[in-house]
């Protein structure tokens, strides 16, 4: 494996860790509505799990309502109870076919936690990327040891994967200060 290779690929490692961190970030409840918050709610349908916007449609009637469309009447109750048991702590309104999940506002103190859990979620980002640089840094080394590359290309590489290391950390302290910000404001 050449350094270029070794270089790519840590660096589209270190992409799929701020895309997780994104995902993740999404799902953290802000006290506005939107989409997203039920993605990772599932749901029984015919004896396998599968996401809540798998069985029905997810769409956002003001900023502090969910509406839920179910495509077949029988998955009502079973979305409904999905929501009810999620960890998100909503209380969703059954009227039919249609589901109506109002977001409660979220107190000073339940604010404060879900900054703690938007750190942490960076910290563990940040965590996985210096492993991949570690891991880059690693593999140039053994190539250094097998004698396939120079000092100085081995000198110069860990420069270049300590730059993509400094700018993925930068991306995530950026996306970390936005959630916190989104969480914190009323």
């Amino acid at each position: 494996m050449s350094l270029s290779e070794i270089r790519s690929s840590a660096e589209s490692r270190m992409k799929r860790s701020l895309e997780a961190l994104q995902v993740s970030l999404g799902k953290i409840r802000t006290g506005r509505a939107h989409a997203g918050l039920l993605d990772h709610v599932m749901v029984e349908y015919y004896g396998s799990d599968v996401p809540v916007g798998q069985v029905a449609n997810v769409s956002v009637a003001d900023a502090r309502t969910l509406n839920l469309q179910v495509w077949e009447k029988h998955m009502a109750a079973a979305v409904d109870k999905a929501i009810r048991e999620s960890d998100l702590g909503l209380n969703p309104i059954l009227l039919g076919e249609t589901i109506r999940v109002p977001l409660p506002a979220l107190t000073e103190e339940r604010r404060r936690d879900l900054t703690k859990v938007v750190r942490g979620d960076g910290e563990d980002s940040k965590v996985a990327v210096r492993n991949l640089r570690r891991e880059a840094n690693d593999a140039a080394k053994r190539l250094l040891k097998d004698k396939e590359i120079s000092e100085d290309d081995d000198r110069r590489f860990q420069d270049e994967i300590q730059k993509l290391t400094d700018k993925f950390i930068a991306e995530i302290d950026k996306l970390i200060a936005a959630k916190e910000q989104e969480v914190m404001t009323v």
